[in-house]
């Protein structure tokens, strides 16, 4: 038997090892293009929207709402898709833990009404001022609260998304925060197992905290949530309420190449981060205070909601109406300008 011959077999094995490690490699190129297409698909999906409710009378009374219901076919038909419902929850929760029946029976029609409009829910948990001070306290209620919402909406479209917390930051570390983010997946995860939860960073949603979040691997339906209000002394010039208070801050202008290129940059810092762990991404808030000049809060509100697109990130606008001003509830009438930043080529439905 001649050499040749002998190594006959071996050269046999060494194609079918060969064969199944292409194999291998093709399912696995497979399968991360398969997480980045659902990443990109919950984006899409979510697209373009705008936070409403935080501050409207309509949780304590609902005669007095200034949302109007037909304020949901409007915001739909003016090519919004998604809704960012901001809840204070804790507030209306007793000492046992449980919602005000009146809050949650106007929390379902404020998800029947959307729901039939077209619109996607985000169900934003929206104490962080609270969880900001007391972690203790926090985690026992939003716990508390993920357990009933989630009981309570189990069997809603998959267009409803629960997000866990807003903002987390202060006393909420970003080793605390991992710590009860997990608690609350787990809870929504008991009712929910496939439904379309947000995340997002500590240190208010930031994007420069990103490397901070841990999230499980296996779950592929979260949404990572960052907030945008970069350059900070622009978008909340005149504002009473940071510390230190910006009242007396005004005139300053944003729109300069340099301007510009700091959202390109911060925002690819982003995409690179989505892309390295296959994760979708909502800009769930960002808007520019009042106070500014019109035709700066217009070109970075574009800059922004195009930059976002650019990068296949879905936007949440802050906000409807109250301050930040998109909607003015109060003569029924669309600040246009705004809205022509955020959804140029169009005109509103009044």
């Amino acid at each position: 038997m001649s050499f040749k011959i002998c190594l006959r077999p071996f050269i046999a094995v060494l194609a079918a090892l060969g064969a199944l490690l292409a194999v291998a490699a093709l399912a696995t190129a497979n399968s991360a293009l398969a997480a980045e297409g659902q990443a990109n698909g919950m984006a899409a999906t979510l697209g373009r929207g705008v936070n409403v409710l935080g501050y409207d009378p309509i949780w304590k009374d609902p005669a007095k709402a200034r949302f109007k219901p037909r304020y949901y076919k409007m915001l739909h038909d003016s090519g919004f898709q998604t809704i960012r419902v901001n809840l204070h929850a804790f507030a209306f929760m007793n000492d046992a833990g449980k919602l005000d029946r009146s809050w949650l029976e106007t929390l379902d029609t404020v998800i029947d009404r959307a729901t039939a409009a077209g619109l996607n829910v985000i169900l934003d948990e929206h104490d962080y001022r609270f969880c900001q001070d007391d972690v203790a306290g926090c985690r026992t209620r939003l716990l508390a609260f993920w357990d009933e919402i989630g009981t309570r909406y189990r069997d809603r479209p998959k267009s409803v998304f629960f997000e866990i917390l807003n903002e987390p930051h202060g006393a909420l570390t970003p080793a605390l925060w991992n710590g009860l983010l997990s608690e609350a997946l787990a809870v929504v995860r008991k009712t929910n197992p496939a439904r379309g939860v947000i995340v997002g960073p500590a240190n208010y949603n930031s994007f420069r905290s990103l490397d901070t979040l841990s999230l499980p691997k296996d779950d592929r339906n979260l949404i990572v949530t960052v907030h945008y209000y970069d350059p900070f002394p622009f978008t909340h010039q005149g504002a009473t309420w940071t510390t230190p208070s910006r009242k007396d801050l005004l005139g300053v202008t944003w729109g300069s190449d340099a301007d510009r290129k700091a959202i390109d940059k911060d925002f690819s810092t982003v995409a690179a981060w989505a892309k390295a762990h296959d994760r979708p991404i909502l800009v769930g808030e960002f808007g520019a205070y009042d106070k500014g000049e019109m035709g700066s809060r217009v070109n970075w509100t574009n800059a922004v909601a195009r930059t976002a697109e650019k990068n296949g990130f879905a936007w949440s606008y802050w906000q409807f109406d109250n301050d930040f001003t998109l909607y003015r509830s109060g003569r029924d009438e669309w600040v246009e300008p705004i809205y022509s930043a955020l959804i140029p080529g169009r005109k509103p439905v009044p």
